[in-house]
């Protein structure tokens, strides 16, 4: 996962993830400010996932925001 992608452009992502995990909170989001590992943590918590799940599901989004980008 590229944490530049999210850590560089959370401002902008922050609408993003609250359409893709609508259990987050705008507290959780700017507790997450971009990091990577805090947004795991807080989807874990919310969701109850496994590291691992949190993990690939933040990496799979990612890449449907890269991909969104890179075509506008």
């Amino acid at each position: 996962m590229n944490k530049d992608i999210v850590q560089g452009n959370w401002t902008q992502l922050k609408g993003k993830a609250l359409q893709a995990w609508g259990k987050l909170t705008n507290d959780d989001l700017d507790v997450i400010d971009g990091r990577q590992e805090e947004l795991v943590g807080r989807l874990q918590a919310r969701y109850g996932w496994a590291k691992e799940e949190a993990e690939r599901r933040v990496t799979e989004e990612v890449a449907r925001w890269e991909e969104t980008t890179t075509r506008n």
